[in-house]
């Protein structure tokens, strides 16, 4: 009898080792996992945006002209908001008129629709607009960073539709594309 609670509360004592040494290991493999991945995330962040805001505060975005030879009058507006406010939501940087540590601007150079494919009865079935800007960058803290280039977005409509029934939605698809691409090529630099 005295041999069988030796031996219960042998095993009790057991378990209850297991349980602590299990605990443990759960804890430090927890805390070994969130200092490693916090580690990892110094140049990640959720937003997209990679940049030092220790020496990268502000940004300067200047209003995009229309120097296409096709144009529709709300494009630039629609562009110009869309490209500050994808910086405003997704980045700490305080937009200025001017002496911006990034500095933004550039022109719509090209706005233009053109058939994309032809029907089996030999007229366009589908039409395809297109816009292009052209963009100069420059960081005036990383000047190896700077670039001119075009970013350009494409989007099609069945040819039966007219134009000015589809023409908002599609610039709209259109220019977030694009402030994604300058986004992308001007602070989530991988």
């Amino acid at each position: 009898m005295k041999s069988e609670k030796n031996a219960t509360a042998a095993r009790k004592r057991k378990n209850t080792l297991r349980t602590v040494l299990s605990w443990l290991g759960a804890t430090l493999f927890i805390l070994y996992s969130s200092s490693f991945i916090s580690s990892c995330s110094v140049s990640y962040t959720f937003n997209g945006a990679s940049i030092d805001y220790t020496k990268t505060k502000t940004i300067q975005i200047a209003d995009f002209p229309i120097r296409s030879n096709y144009v529709w009058g709300p494009m630039a507006s629609i562009f110009n908001n869309q490209l500050k406010d994808q910086y405003a939501h997704h980045t700490k940087l305080t937009q200025v008129k001017k002496n911006g540590d990034l500095k933004l601007e550039g022109e719509i150079t090209r706005y233009e629709q053109r058939n994309k494919s032809v029907s089996a009865e030999g007229s366009s079935a589908q039409v395809e607009l297109s816009m292009t800007v052209n963009v100069r960058f420059t960081n005036n803290v990383k000047h190896d960073e700077d670039f001119e280039r075009q970013f350009t977005a494409a989007q099609s409509y069945d040819s039966r539709m007219s134009l000015n029934a589809v023409q908002e939605e599609l610039v709209t698809l259109m220019v977030k594309d694009i402030t994604d691409q300058i986004f992308n090529a001007t602070v989530a630099i991988w």
